[in-house]
């Protein structure tokens, strides 16, 4: 996959306009957070967050250090709870807790900063589990399934080794491979890339671009530039807990509107 490969949309109006196209908005959102609101003790993260993610989707949050794009990110699947607001997936209201809240974080795939493998158990073994365990699957099936996408993004080979033995940026795609294996109806991504040396990044990036393209409906909080303006089909900017902008790649990085915005992107685009 090349750096310069580029999003194919899933609507031909997709990147019109302020990238939200008639087709999208005339069909139920998969995700959508209302008026949505969180704190941490004094400290008000999420303020009044309104969002629609459409089916197919690639969504790229962007903004400062601090923002409240990773607790965004991360209370779309209730691993932070709000203060008020709704949230929604594929129409119905996130569950508070229990079975429906399992039953929904097995559509919801997270790839997170750090890769969260079991240390213990080999690469295939980190595969087969949640398949096995929460989708009942038979072990057969799992495995087929798991080498499947281990091959996928590029580390079929390593399907025998524990964790340790893997670079960082491999242990990552096994991460994505590894929720993907629960064929989830989205994808979220909270700063894949962070903990990963400047080498390894292009191997993770190059597998969501592909995703991109194949479309997965996406969501990612990341700070890498590039991928944001190939692989998205819409750009969120936040700042100080609020969205500020939203806009096509294009839009956005080309014409930013705000005052916050074009300060953030005149000194990460300098450097």
């Amino acid at each position: 996959m090349s750096e310069t490969e580029t999003r194919t949309a899933p609507t031909a109006e997709s990147h019109a306009g302020n990238g939200v196209s008639a087709a999208m908005t005339a069909t139920k959102p998969l995700v959508e957070l209302s008026h949505v609101e969180k704190h941490f003790g004094s400290l008000h993260v999420l303020k009044d967050i309104n969002l629609k993610v459409n089916t197919g989707e690639v969504l790229v949050v962007v903004g400062p250090s601090g923002s409240g794009k990773s607790t965004m990110c991360r209370t779309i699947n209730r691993l932070e709870s709000i203060d008020s607001g709704v949230i929604r997936i594929d129409g119905e209201p996130l569950p508070q807790e229990g079975r429906d809240l399992a039953n929904l974080r097995a559509e919801v795939g997270m790839v997170f900063q750090s890769f969260n493998l079991f240390a213990n158990k080999t690469i295939l073994e980190n595969m087969t589990l949640a398949p096995i365990k929460v989708r009942h699957m038979e072990r057969k099936d799992a495995e087929d399934l798991a080498m499947d996408l281990l091959a996928r993004v590029g580390v079929e080979s390593q399907a025998s080794k524990m964790p340790s033995q893997l670079s960082g940026g491999q242990q990552q795609r096994v991460a994505i491979a590894r929720a993907l294996a629960m064929k989830p109806k989205i994808m979220l991504f909270d700063e894949p890339t962070s903990a990963l040396d400047p080498e390894m990044v292009n191997e993770v990036l190059d597998v969501m671009t592909q995703l991109a393209q194949e479309g997965m409906t996406m969501i990612c909080v990341t700070h890498e530039m590039g991928f944001a303006r190939r692989a998205a089909n819409r750009i969120v900017f936040m700042a100080d807990g609020r969205i500020l902008e939203e806009d096509t790649p294009d839009g956005f990085f080309d014409h930013p509107k705000t005052k916050r915005a074009q300060d953030f992107l005149s000194k990460i685009l300098t450097h």
